[in-house]
């Protein structure tokens, strides 16, 4: 992956205030900005935000800069009586991605650029490991849930434990290495009476987690946000 493309990907911490637009509502609602990359955003905001659904909001930024996206929201919290949202962009145009790069220069010039001469400077085995939690654009859930899995490279059948998961990725324990690239077929178990929920998605790393045991990262070929629902509703 080129170090632009990380660029884009990581979150970028900014912590300023804003507003918020939903379609069809002409209220703006006071918001905070936490972090924002290409991929998402996270707010916290008094109101309640629609889940399961997708949303068409407006972000009025400072300096003027109306950052208008289509969105899912992948997550929700409450801490002191604030909503936490984590939200996807399930499409964005071009134009609007500037506005975001520019913005987080505004806001984050010199960590982008340090992250830049970091990526320049480092390589290998840990910044693979590095992009991979880059990519975790939702948060990460606690996940205790059992998946058989497809090896399609040898067609070799397997049984896994999830320790956590997101709509784009998961992480599981296996007996087995599974080894970076490696393309499987997922059918994970969910405690809610439905059929397993399938997914396909790619190996991104593998250690040894104890004796004959291996943790996986795993990165979902596309981001399943029905399927995260299901998850959140029984953990």
């Amino acid at each position: 992956m080129a170090p632009q493309d990380r660029r884009n990907i990581v979150r970028w911490p900014v912590n300023v205030d804003a507003k918020l637009k939903v379609a069809d509502s002409s209220a703006l609602l006071p918001c905070q900005i936490k972090d924002i990359n290409l991929k998402g955003i996270q707010i916290s905001l008094a109101e309640k935000l629609e889940k399961d659904k997708f949303l068409k909001l407006s972000f009025f930024l400072p300096e003027s800069i109306v950052l208008d996206v289509e969105a899912w929201v992948a997550w929700q919290k409450v801490i002191d009586n604030v909503n936490i949202y984590g939200i996807y962009f399930s499409k964005i145009k071009g134009s609007e991605k500037e506005k975001i790069y520019n913005f987080v220069y505004k806001y984050c010039g010199d960590k982008v650029k340090k992250h830049v001469w970091q990526e320049t400077k480092e390589g290998g085995e840990k910044m693979q490991k590095q992009d991979f939690e880059d990519r975790r654009i939702f948060a990460r859930f606690p996940a205790n849930l059992s998946l058989k899995f497809l090896n399609l490279s040898n067609n070799a059948e397997g049984q896994a434990q999830t320790f956590d998961i997101s709509a784009k990725g998961l992480g599981m324990v296996t007996e087995e290495r599974l080894h970076p690239n490696t393309p499987l077929e997922m059918w994970l178990n969910i405690p809610d009476r439905g059929e397993p929920l399938y997914a396909r998605g790619e190996v991104v790393w593998s250690n040894n987690y104890e004796q004959n045991r291996f943790r996986s990262g795993i990165e979902l070929e596309k981001a399943d946000l029905m399927g995260m629902a299901r998850v959140l509703r029984t953990i």
